[in-house]
C-alpha cells in the first residue's frame, strides 16, 4: 500500500515538473504562432500600414445593394474593381477634385462678361420745386404728372483687363490639374489597400489549411503515444506531452480561423461589400517571380508617372502664380459697361437709348493689403516647395525600398519553402524513430513545432513578396495598370 502511493507520489512529481517544462514552452510557442498568425507581417506589410493607417479612409467604403444570400465568388480583378467603384478614400478624392473645379469657375467668373436684362414700368409725379425750382411763372405746373415709363434694357459689364484675375485663373488651373493627379494617387492607394487584404485573406487561408494539418498530426501523435502507453511500451510523460501539443494546435487553429474572418470583413469593407454578403477568394495568388525590372528604369518612371509627384508639381506651380496674383494687385485694371434698352410712356410710344463707358482704376493706395497677401502667398509658396522637395526624396526612397523587400521576400520564400519541406522529413524521421521506440516523442513534438514555423514563415513570405510587388507598382505610379499584371490575378 504504501508502495503504490509513493509511486502515485512520483508520478504526480513527473506531471507536475512536464507541466512546469512544456507549459512555458508551448504557451511561448503558442504566443509567438498566434502572432504571426494573426498577424503574417514583414517590412513591405509594415509600410502598407503606415501608409494607410488604422483609420485611414482607404479602408472603408460605401456599401451598396443588398446581402445576395449566396457565397459570392471573389477574383482579385474584381475586389480591386469594386475597390475602385465604393471605396471611401476614393469618392472624398472626386469630392475634392469637384470642390476644385468650383474654385477654379470661381476665378473664371471674373474675367468673363456679366450679361443681364431687366423689364421695369414705374409711375410718377414730381415736385419741381423739390428739384430746386423757384420761379412761378404763369401756366408752368409746379406739380408734373403723374406719368408713367416702361424700360426693356440689356446691361453688359466686363473686366478687359485685370492681371490679379488672370494669375488667379491661372493658379487655380494649375490647382485643378494637382486634384486631377491627387485622385490618379488616390486610385492607386485603393489599389494597394485592396490587394493587401486580399492577400492578408489567401495568408490567413493558408495559415488556416496549415493549422488544420498540424492539428491532424497532432491528433495522430496522440492517439500514438495513448496506444504505446496502453500497451505498456511507453511513459505517461508522452500521452501527456502529446496531449498538450494537441490542444495548442487547437488552439492556434481557432485563433487563425477568427482572424481568417476578421481579415474578411475588412476586405469586404474595403470594397464596398454589403454587410452581411458571404464570399470567398477565388485565386491563391502562387509565387511568380518578377523579371524585366530594373532600379534605374523603375525611378524613371516614378518620377515620369507618379501621380503625387505630379500633384505635388503643380501645386508649387500654383502657389508661384498666386504670389504673382498678389503683386498684380498693385497694377491698374480696365472695365467696361453698356447697356441698350427701349424707353418711353408704353411701348407703344418708345425709343431705343443706349450707354457704353470704359474706365481705368489705378490703385493709389491700398493700406498694407496687398503686401500682406504677397506675404501670405510667399509663406505658401515655401511650403509647397519644401513639401514637393520633401516628395521628390521620398519617391526615391519608396523605389528603392521596393526593390529591397522584393529582393528579400524573393529569397526568404526560396529560403522558407526548402525550410519547409527539411522540416517535413525531419517530422517523419522522427515519427518513425518514436513508432520504434528509439526515443520518445519529446523529438516529435519539437519536430513537428518546426515544421508548423516552417509552413507559417513560407506563407508569411508569400504574402510579403505579393505585397512588394503592388507596392514597387505603386512606388513607380503605375499600381492601377500593373497590379493585376504583376500579381497574375484574374
Amino acid at each position: 500500500m504504501f508502495r503504490k502511493e509513493q509511486l502515485t507520489g512520483k508520478r504526480r512529481q513527473i506531471l507536475l515538473a512536464s507541466i512546469l517544462i512544456f507549459a512555458p514552452v508551448a504557451a511561448q510557442s503558442l504566443s509567438a504562432q498566434t502572432a504571426s498568425t494573426v498577424s503574417p507581417l514583414t517590412s513591405p506589410a509594415t509600410s502598407v500600414s503606415n501608409v494607410l493607417g488604422p483609420q485611414n479612409p482607404y479602408l472603408g467604403s460605401v456599401p451598396t445593394g443588398a446581402p445576395t444570400g449566396t457565397v459570392l465568388q471573389l477574383s482579385l480583378s474584381e475586389a480591386l474593381d469594386r475597390g475602385l467603384k465604393h471605396n471611401l478614400g476614393l469618392i472624398e478624392s472626386d469630392v475634392a477634385t469637384r470642390t476644385t473645379r468650383a474654385e477654379r469657375l470661381r476665378s473664371l467668373n471674373e474675367l468673363l462678361p456679366n450679361v443681364n436684362a431687366s423689364i421695369s414700368q414705374s409711375v410718377e409725379q414730381v415736385n419741381l420745386r423739390a428739384l430746386g425750382f423757384k420761379f412761378n411763372l404763369p401756366g408752368f405746373p409746379v406739380i408734373v404728372g403723374p406719368f408713367g415709363i416702361q424700360d426693356a434694357r440689356g446691361n453688359v459689364t466686363e473686366t478687359l483687363f485685370d492681371w490679379s484675375s488672370v494669375e488667379k485663373l491661372r493658379a487655380s488651373t494649375e490647382r485643378l490639374s494637382a486634384a486631377q493627379s491627387s485622385y490618379k494617387s488616390s486610385r492607386d492607394l485603393v489599389v494597394l489597400a485592396v490587394a493587401n487584404a486580399y492577400l492578408q485573406v489567401i495568408a490567413d487561408s493558408s495559415t488556416v489549411e496549415s493549422q488544420q494539418a498540424q492539428v491532424s498530426t497532432s491528433q495522430a501523435l496522440y492517439q500514438r503515444a495513448r496506444d504505446q502507453r496502453t500497451a505498456g511500451v511507453s511513459a505517461r510523460i508522452d500521452e501527456l506531452r502529446a496531449q498538450v501539443e494537441l490542444q495548442t494546435q487547437q488552439q492556434r487553429l481557432i485563433a487563425a480561423r477568427d482572424q481568417r474572418s476578421k481579415d474578411m470583413l475588412s476586405l469586404a469593407r474595403a470594397i464596398g461589400l454589403p454587410a452581411g454578403q458571404e464570399f470567398a477568394l477565388t485565386g491563391d495568388l502562387p509565387y511568380t517571380p518578377l523579371d524585366g525590372i530594373s532600379l534605374d528604369k523603375a525611378l524613371q518612371d516614378a518620377y515620369m508617372n507618379r501621380p503625387d509627384y505630379i500633384s505635388a508639381m503643380r501645386e508649387v506651380r500654383a502657389a508661384g502664380l498666386s504670389k504673382k496674383a498678389a503683386s498684380a494687385e498693385n497694377y491698374p485694371s480696365i472695365t467696361s459697361a453698356a447697356n441698350y434698352g427701349d424707353i418711353g410712356p408704353n411701348f407703344g410710344n418708345s425709343h431705343g437709348t443706349f450707354a457704353a463707358s470704359a474706365s481705368v482704376n489705378i490703385p493709389i493706395f491700398q493700406g498694407t493689403r496687398v503686401k500682406a497677401d504677397v506675404l501670405e502667398s510667399d509663406a505658401a509658396l515655401q511650403q509647397k516647395q519644401a513639401e514637393f522637395d520633401n516628395l521628390k526624396g521620398r519617391v526615391d526612397q519608396d523605389v528603392r525600398n521596393a526593390f529591397f523587400d522584393l529582393d528579400s521576400a524573393s529569397e526568404l520564400v526560396n529560403v522558407a519553402k526548402s525550410n519547409m519541406e527539411l522540416a517535413r522529413e525531419t517530422l517523419t524521421e522522427s515519427q518513425d524513430r518514436f513508432s520504434a521506440g528509439v526515443t520518445d516523442n519529446i523529438e516529435v513534438v519539437q519536430a513537428q513545432e518546426s515544421v508548423s514555423s516552417a509552413d507559417q514563415a513560407y506563407i508569411s513570405s508569400l504574402y510579403a513578396f505579393n505585397i512588394a510587388k503592388v507596392q514597387l507598382a505603386r512606388a513607380t505610379g503605375i499600381a492601377e495598370q500593373a497590379a493585376k499584371q504583376y500579381l497574375g490575378g484574374k
